[in-house]
């Protein structure tokens, strides 16, 4: 039976409201309860326990000091996606997702290097040794990059996990989470593909209320789970001492 007290802050939140009927993907409908007003209404039962499944996993890559990539692009999600992996120390896309972040990371890793870089010339002042034309040219290239990579500079290695706030919009994080075999979880609504990552979630994935109750979740359990991970290297540390 799945956590009652959860499945009512789901309902509050309006994570049961799900597509239009006529957009409804077939394999969804194991995860549908009903109809009302032509909207498909998530059974949120099967939603709080596939979020246990999710958050269980999570919590294992945490403990672990695993890196857990959170991807919000669309405008509902962005702010909350944003706030909450910073909150737990995790990189997080929420504008466009660069083709080949996960496929080609070799390159991408190098990009972030010359962010990186970029950075620490301007907060030591070594910028003023160029040229004013230069010095604006690499300003500029400072904010591309800040705006491409910037929630991505804590990642030194491909991600243990990645998140992402709606399935269908990011397809294409998707297939190349499944091409390097980087399990998935996330957020999805009745009109995609659940079958297409590991760890679906059936969520309301237009409301700003949804998500945001949901990724506040996630970001919950890998805080739990990290701060948990910490406390016994603490403990051993004070006895050596």
């Amino acid at each position: 039976m799945a956590n009652q007290e959860m499945i009512k802050e789901m309902h509050q939140a309006g994570v049961h409201v799900g597509r239009q009927k006529s957009s409804t993907d077939p394999k969804m409908k194991p995860f549908i309860f009903g109809l009302k007003s032509n909207l498909q209404i998530i059974d949120l039962e099967k939603s709080a326990e596939k979020l246990s499944v999710a958050l269980d996993l999570l919590r294992k890559i945490a403990q672990g000091g695993g890196k857990i990539i959170f991807v919000g692009t669309k405008p509902a999600a962005r702010k909350t996606v944003e706030e909450a992996a910073k909150r737990c120390g995790q990189p997080y896309v929420t504008l466009r997702w660069l083709g080949g972040t996960l496929t080609n990371f070799s390159t991408i890793s190098k990009r972030i290097n010359y962010l990186k870089d970029l950075e620490r010339k301007k907060e030591t002042g070594e910028l003023k040794k160029y040229t004013k034309k230069e010095q604006l040219t690499l300003e500029r290239k400072l904010a591309e990059l800040t705006e491409q990579l910037g929630g991505l500079k804590n990642l030194d290695k491909l991600p243990d996990a990645v998140f992402v706030a709606d399935v269908k919009e990011n397809e294409i994080v998707v297939k190349e989470a499944k091409i390097k075999k980087i399990p998935v979880v996330g957020l999805i609504n009745t009109n995609a593909n659940p079958t297409t990552i590991e760890y679906p979630i059936p969520a309301n994935t237009n409301a700003a209320s949804s998500i945001k109750y949901l990724v506040n979740k996630i970001a919950e359990a890998i805080l739990s789970s990290a701060a948990a991970a910490e406390e016994p290297e603490a403990t051993a540390a004070g006895k050596k001492a």
